[in-house]
């Protein structure tokens, strides 16, 4: 399983981002993906995550309500919506899959900066 996220940038505190994360590869192998970041000199923080077959999503608290997690099945693609920004927001957002309920995450993208203005 291979990912690719996209869609980081340079925004104003208030604004929207969308990222992207593109899946290729077992995809048929995958149970849930998700979205973390890491700000600098931070530990990687849990964002959102969701099933790979649609439904069920959960979201870290600094994020609810104004993150939403979201795929595209036929393009293979997971999405975090991102609105109402915050300074503290900046990090490199990654995204991962991991292939059944009890694993880790163990496919990761290359993660992509978002940095938020204020």
């Amino acid at each position: 399983v291979q990912l690719q996220a996209s869609g980081g940038g340079l925004v104003q505190a208030g604004g929207s981002l969308r990222l992207s994360c593109a899946v290729s590869g077992r995809t048929f192998t995958i149970y849930a993906m998700g979205w973390f970041r890491q700000a600098p000199g931070k530990e990687r923080e849990f964002v959102a995550n969701m099933l790979w077959s649609g439904g069920f999503t959960y979201y870290g608290d600094s994020v609810k309500g104004r993150f939403t997690i979201f795929r595209d099945a036929a393009k293979k693609t997971m999405y975090l919506q991102m609105n109402s920004l915050k300074p503290e927001d900046t990090a490199v957002y990654y995204c991962a899959a991991k292939p059944g309920t009890l694993s880790d995450f163990e496919y990761w993208g290359q993660g992509t900066l978002v940095t938020v203005s204020s």
